[in-house]
């Protein structure tokens, strides 16, 4: 079987992203599913390894063609932009932007057609900015460096999924971008992407703005009718089920009962909020729209136990396997 290429960035090199980058590539379940290559830093990887007392050759490659995909090796393209001594836990320009360029490569490789998916450990945004690189997230960057216009995050449960029309913009600022054309395209983002994981006939709820779905404009100043409902009618127009304005208060509840398969968020606490609630842990964070599918775990670079090889790998593994599930084939 033509398993899928997946490039696993290695993170912010002073959190645990190097811990739980080894750690998922150890589970054998990963070999089954992909053919991981990790853009990185191989001193660091191997400082991983040692901290969590494995056994591990890490292999540096000069690119994907060079990989040998074998038990107990893990293939790494090595930028070599960490010092032996960076600290762990602390915020470092040094790190940040090395963690930039972990991202910019894989970037380049999807572009090139070399990589079929993208899996980013965490990065740590203040190190980031400091380290001369101004995106608000993964997200964002990514959609600059592979030239896309348009992405939507997807953060994906075992019990829910939610799509967001915005993301990284106040509250104020969110109803304002919101309009048809936006929700219709996020609408048709989410159903793709859910066809490509398998489903054929993904049930989407669509979130409305105000309590009640305004009530009949009795809250807000119809916004439902002017800048959602056109979007999803639209959206039923080209075959896809989608169903609302939904009240945002009910309509996760009736998801995690099962009636729809996805949920379209109008801005960004109205849906991490509910997936938080059900872990941190077993969330995956999924870009879609870009020239390749981009997932990561749905939790930070965890400063306070980075370097103490007490990370849980488990939602990386659960971000490759999403990964590999909806690679570009």
């Amino acid at each position: 079987m033509n398993l899928p290429i997946v490039a696993i960035t290695m993170g912010d090199g002073a959190g645990i992203g190097p811990e739980v980058t080894v750690g998922a590539l150890l589970d054998p379940v990963v070999a089954t599913l992909c053919r991981p290559v990790v853009i990185g830093d191989t001193s660091r990887l191997h400082a991983a390894a040692k901290g969590l007392g494995v056994d591990l050759k890490i292999a540096a490659v000069e690119s994907i063609s060079d990989a040998v995909f074998e038990p107990g090796r893990l293939n790494v393209i090595d930028l070599g932009l960490l010092p032996e001594d960076l600290p762990w836990g602390e915020v470092s320009p040094l790190a940040g932007d090395a963690a930039y360029h972990y991202v910019r490569v894989a970037a380049e490789l999807a572009v090139a057609g070399e990589v079929q998916a993208i899996c980013t450990a965490p990065l740590n945004k203040e190190a980031l900015h400091a380290g001369g690189h101004n995106y608000p997230g993964h997200t964002e960057m990514l959609a600059a460096l592979t030239g896309t216009d348009e992405v939507s995050m997807m953060l994906s449960t075992p019990r829910l999924k939610v799509i967001h029309v915005t993301t990284h913009v106040g509250l104020i600022d969110a109803v304002g971008k919101i309009e048809p054309g936006l929700v219709e395209r996020t609408i048709r983002r989410g159903d793709e992407a859910l066809r490509r994981a398998g489903n054929p006939a993904p049930k989407i709820g669509v979130c409305a703005i105000n309590p009640h779905a305004g009530e009949n404009g009795l809250f807000g100043y119809d916004e439902e009718a002017q800048k959602i409902t056109p979007g999803i009618e639209a959206a039923r127009a080209a075959g896809i089920d989608a169903v609302g304005p939904l009240p945002a208060d009910t309509a996760f509840f009736l998801a995690g009962r099962g009636d729809y398969d996805l949920i379209v968020a109008m801005y960004h606490d109205q849906g991490h909020g509910p997936i938080k609630v059900l872990g941190i842990e077993a969330g995956v964070n999924i870009t879609v729209g870009l020239p390749v599918i981009r997932t990561s775990v749905d939790h930070g670079t965890a400063f306070d136990i980075a370097g103490t090889a007490t990370a849980d790998p488990a939602s990386m593994v659960e971000a490759i396997r999403q990964a590999a599930e909806m690679a570009t084939r």
